[in-house]
């Protein structure tokens, strides 16, 4: 049986890239894909970044009991289908989510062995810097991400794990190891252990 993982950091931590070569890095390691109601950008594909749906089908998923998590950001539904998952998890894969706070918690409730981990930026300035500095979003976009980050920086305690991305390979490599030991772990070995690093 594979364990579960999840990974969260406010907007502009870096998570996706520390996500995608942690992937590359890490043998029997998956990313679960999520459905989201909002529209592809970029060089996105459906299936393979997200799963792109409607607002009703979407609806229809959470009233059937079909998601893991599911979370309202920025008007738009991410959810993650809970059948995949739970597929991968029996064939013996590690199986990351990418979601945030509000998803940690419910996944939590439902998969109590969980390793959440939280990805924190340098500093609180840094990440800042680093939102202002994409140059994508207006004004009002821009102030509310950066509130939502600070919510979501005063949340970090819930978690088991705290790695700080200063360097990509270094938060990858301590990411990592926390995946291993984990996964090495005998099922009856304690789980809740809270590292800071």
């Amino acid at each position: 049986m594979g364990k579960l993982f999840v990974i969260s950091a406010p907007s502009g931590t870096g998570k996706t890239t520390v996500i995608k070569k942690l992937l590359s890095d890490v043998p029997g390691l998956v990313l679960s894909v999520s459905s989201t109601t909002r529209n592809l950008r970029g060089s996105e594909r459906d299936g393979s970044d997200y799963n792109f749906i409607t607002k009703n089908e979407f609806e229809k998923m959470k009233g059937s009991g079909e998601l893991l998590e599911w979370a309202s950001v920025y008007g738009e539904f991410y959810g993650t289908p809970k059948g995949p998952v739970e597929k991968l998890l029996k064939e013996g894969k590690n199986v990351i989510l990418d979601i945030d706070v509000q998803g940690a918690r419910q996944v939590k409730k439902m998969f109590p062995d969980t390793t959440l981990i939280f990805l924190l930026p340098p500093s609180k300035e840094e990440l800042i810097k680093r939102l202002t500095g994409r140059g994508t979003d207006k004004k009002d976009v821009l102030e509310l991400r950066i509130k939502n980050a600070e919510k979501e920086l005063a949340e970090k305690d819930f978690y088991d794990h705290q790695v700080v991305n200063d360097n990509i390979d270094n938060a990858v490599e301590k990411i990592a190891k926390i995946i291993e030991q984990r996964f090495n772990q005998r099922t009856n070995a304690p789980t809740h252990q809270r590292t800071k690093c």
